[in-house]
C-alpha cells in the first residue's frame, strides 16, 4: 500500500459533520451542548474535534469520540 493510498483511507474514515446536522447522525450531545463544547474548546480538551471553514464549524466525528474517550479515561 502506498503512502498516498494510506492517507486517502485515513481521510475517508473520518467524517466531517456540520453542527446543525450532528443530531441526524448522533443523538448525543444535543446541538446546544455541542455549541457549549465549541465555545469552550480551548479549555475542555475538544479543540482537535472541531474544524473551521470560514464561519462554518465542522465536527471531525472520529476526533470527537476520541476526545470523549480521553475524557473518560481520567474518571475511572
Amino acid at each position: 500500500m502506498t503512502a498516498t493510498t494510506q492517507q486517502q483511507q485515513n481521510q475517508s474514515s473520518s467524517r466531517l459533520i456540520p453542527v446543525p446536522e450532528w443530531n441526524q447522525h448522533h443523538s448525543w450531545p444535543p446541538q446546544g451542548g455541542l455549541r457549549h463544547l465549541i465555545f469552550n474548546e480551548k479549555t475542555n480538551g475538544f479543540a482537535s474535534a472541531f474544524k473551521r471553514v470560514g464561519r462554518r464549524v465542522l465536527i471531525d466525528e472520529a476526533a470527537f469520540f476520541a476526545c470523549v474517550d480521553k475524557q473518560n479515561q481520567g474518571g475511572v
